[in-house]
């Protein structure tokens, strides 16, 4: 879907290299400018899954020589991605003004995790800081215990590296259709946020005081269990009719104790029983009695478990030990590139570049 797009990427850690891996999953051509130095030895260093499918050079970004090649790559591409504190690009002479002196039509890329403005955005910080003060933690567990640590999915992901691809591409698109390009600041706070809009879309329903007192985050219905051999179900059966399936197959419809859904006051008591109930049986037990049925139950697997599920399997969800390309186009899976050597397409690159007259 994006072939013929250039992307230009600055080596960084987490989420600005996985929106440049998914441009790449894409079809967009990727080259990546690994940071020269000891790394670069073979066998050194580990093949980093996030640079599958892209072109690999290296670079002294100190080095005016280097600086040359990176304002070159800069000046041929449609897009920048970079992953660096506030200002760093700014002293190597490799900011949005000098970018877009080189290259007008360029959509430049900034991930951060408080973004390039505001108090904290010379300060360092992680996945879970930036979800605490966005609000998001505030929900991440269940009610009189401590929020939890969420997966990098959530944060990473979800609020930085899904929303400045998101931001790419409707660069791309208006570069096509002005030829003006633009810079975007993709914030993991700003992303974190902004995806709590579905659940306070839910107005009444959801709580932004307490927590355990909203539809999702307290009832019994809505939570994970243990099981007999020490693994999880997670159930999550909101509407009424998959409520009444859940009941069934446990064999409590009709129980006192579970004929009100919607009760806030009664959900610790319904959970203890279920609590109990599960933990009489192992996690297999439970997924074999759920399968095939609307009562929104299944297992909690481990990613090697995911593998080898059957709808996981049937759709080719993994490929080769690895998550494959989403979305899908025409019901077909992309398949990605290889993962590049730290450095592995520099004399390539490098004659390309002095072909175009850019070196």
């Amino acid at each position: 879907m994006l072939h013929g797009i250039r992307i230009v990427e600055f080596e960084a850690l987490g989420p600005a290299p996985f929106a440049a891996m998914l441009m790449a999953d894409l079809g967009a051509e990727v080259t990546v400018v690994h940071r020269k130095g000891a790394s670069d030895i073979p066998g050194k260093q580990a093949a980093n899954l996030l640079d599958r499918g892209k072109r690999s050079i290296s670079l002294d970004l100190k080095a005016p020589a280097d600086i040359a090649v990176a304002r070159a790559l800069i000046a041929r591409s449609d897009g920048l991605i970079e992953g660096l504190r506030p200002g760093v690009m700014e002293r190597l002479e490799l900011g949005p003004d000098t970018a877009h002196e080189l290259n007008p039509r360029l959509v430049y890329g900034r991930m951060t995790g408080w973004g390039q403005s505001g108090p904290r955005a010379a300060q360092a910080g992680h996945d879970l800081n930036y979800l605490g003060l966005s609000g998001a933690l505030f929900y991440a567990g269940l009610p009189g215990d401590v929020p939890g640590v969420p997966p990098t999915l959530l944060g990473d992901i979800g609020g930085g590296a899904l929303y400045l691809a998101v931001g790419m591409l409707a660069g791309l698109l208006n570069a096509q259709r002005t030829g003006r390009g633009t810079v975007i600041d993709a914030a993991i706070v700003d992303g974190a946020s902004h995806m709590m809009a579905l659940l306070l879309s839910m107005g009444a329903q959801f709580s932004t005081t307490a927590r355990g007192a909203s539809l999702l985050d307290g009832p019994h219905w809505s939570r994970c269990y243990a099981c007999a051999d020490g693994r999880h179900v997670a159930v999550q059966c909101l509407e009424p009719k998959f409520y009444a399936l859940f009941l069934d197959r446990l064999g409590l419809t009709g129980d006192p104790l579970f004929v009100d859904q919607f009760d806030p006051g009664q959900w610790p008591a319904q959970t203890r029983a279920l609590a109990t109930l599960f933990a009489a049986q192992s996690r297999d037990h439970w997924t074999a009695l759920f399968s095939g049925t609307d009562a929104c139950v299944g297992p909690v697997l481990s990613p090697a478990e995911a593998q080898a599920d059957a709808h996981i399997a049937a759709r080719g969800i993994w490929c080769d030990g690895a998550p494959a390309p989403a979305p899908r186009f025409d019901g077909t899976i992309a398949r990605s590139g290889p993962i590049p050597g730290r450095g592995e397409h520099g004399p390539l690159i490098l004659n390309e570049l002095k072909k175009e007259g850019l070196l």
